[in-house]
């Protein structure tokens, strides 16, 4: 199991706002301001975050080559893949595969990608049925 995450970003402010507006429909919150370095995490509830200084980490740096870097959060439900998604686009970020079900990788696998600024392809997925 992962505990953390970074990833280089080549704009830290740009990104923090980003990951900011996109993960907080997956409970994610800003939990460390380190002005080069920022980490979000799950303060409560579904996925809550083992870490107490959160599992996802961005950092300023030169950004890694796209699309070299994917990353898949975990949704509670179908609602909050298409919340992710809405929120993702409304700050910013390119659509790269609107929600959906992508039956390529299980009955199931219901999910939404957008690139960040930088171009890594973040992911919301919800894998069970909708009767779970």
């Amino acid at each position: 199991m992962l505990d953390h995450l970074s990833v280089p970003v080549t704009d830290i402010d740009r990104s923090r706002q980003f990951y900011e507006s996109a993960l907080a429909p997956l409970g994610y919150r800003l939990i460390k301001d380190f002005n080069h370095a920022v980490s979000f995490g799950v303060l409560e509830g579904y996925g809550k975050s083992s870490d107490p200084g959160g599992e996802f980490w961005i950092y300023q740096g030169k950004a890694l080559p796209c699309p070299a870097a994917h990353f898949a959060f975990s949704a509670e439900t179908r609602d909050v893949v298409d919340a992710f998604y809405r929120a993702a686009i409304e700050a910013g970020g390119q659509d790269n595969g609107k929600p959906g079900i992508r039956e390529l990788y299980h009955a199931h696998y219901y999910a939404a990608f957008v690139r960040d600024p930088d171009g890594y392809n973040i992911e919301a997925v919800f894998h069970r049925s909708i009767a779970s």
